[in-house]
């Protein structure tokens, strides 16, 4: 699944090439996608010219004078830009077509994506209203985790992936970043110390930003490449590496299922 790094990368990504630019025409070929696509999409949507790109947890906003796009990649989406007349294959499912000659192409094998349109402020969407601080920000930090996880008997990693406590820690950096932190994941969320909360605010910090960086590596190859941001080529300390040495003290890398997320820590190092 498309994760907050990924996100922030397509967003900066489309931003140069689509910020300015007229939806000329939108093409839509599969209107099923977790959210059927209406049948005034486009005509709604066409004519906007598109005045700012932002990010939203692991939503994409195109805004307008007149509304804003929202746009989920689900489990399997990636935007491409490409020339308009590009031949479409297999699971290109929409085309914003631009007043420049490119084509944002939302491009979903598993179709559990989303693109939708409103006119109301986005923040007030119900998709997006009841989400928490973004991870990044400011009023992201350790004593903000440590008062919200008072009493809170759930295990510390589905309560740092959940949207309504900090919005875009998905299962990967969740992973990471306890591994940094030296915070087993099964621990309960309400009886992590506030010491071990500010290791994991900056932990979370961190491991989002790197990511984000080693994206950023693709930008220049974003129009007409594949729509795959190249943070996944860093290197992770657990993630995916059941049975191998921890790098950090050399005992093997275990992987348990927890909330159905497999969950990959060292159960020395980690406590």
């Amino acid at each position: 699944m498309p994760e907050l790094p990924e996100v922030e990368t397509t967003a900066r990504g489309i931003a140069p090439h689509v910020v300015g630019q007229r939806i000329t025409r939108v093409v839509v070929r599969e209107r099923r996608l977790r959210r059927p696509i209406p049948r005034n999409f486009a005509a709604s949507v066409t004519g906007q010219e598109i005045g700012e790109v932002r990010r939203r947890g692991k939503y994409l906003l195109l805004i307008t004078a007149d509304g804003t796009l929202i746009i989920h990649l689900g489990m399997s989406g990636s935007l491409r830009l490409v020339p308009a007349a590009t031949a479409v294959e297999k699971h290109d499912h929409v085309d914003l077509q631009l007043s420049n000659g490119l084509a944002l192409r939302l491009r979903d094998p598993r179709r559990f994506g989303l693109m939708l349109w409103t006119h109301e402020d986005p923040a007030c969407h119900p998709l997006l209203s009841g989400l928490g601080p973004e991870p990044l920000a400011a009023d992201f930090d350790g004593e903000y985790l440590f008062q919200r996880s008072r009493g809170r008997r759930v295990a510390v990693k589905p309560f740092i992936m959940d949207a309504k406590v900090v919005v875009g820690v998905g299962n990967i950096y969740a992973n990471e970043a306890l591994f940094a932190a030296r915070i087993h994941p099964l621990r309960p969320a309400g009886g992590v110390t506030r010491a071990e909360y500010r290791a994991l605010a900056d932990a979370v910090k961190k491991v989002l930003r790197h990511a984000i960086d080693q994206g950023g590596t693709t930008l220049r190859d974003f129009v007409a490449g594949d729509g795959r941001p190249g943070y996944f080529q860093q290197r992770l300390n657990v993630y995916g590496r059941e049975g191998e040495p921890c790098p950090r003290c050399g005992n093997e890398i275990e992987c348990i299922r927890l909330g159905q997320r497999a969950t990959y820590f060292c159960g020395h190092c980690q406590r």
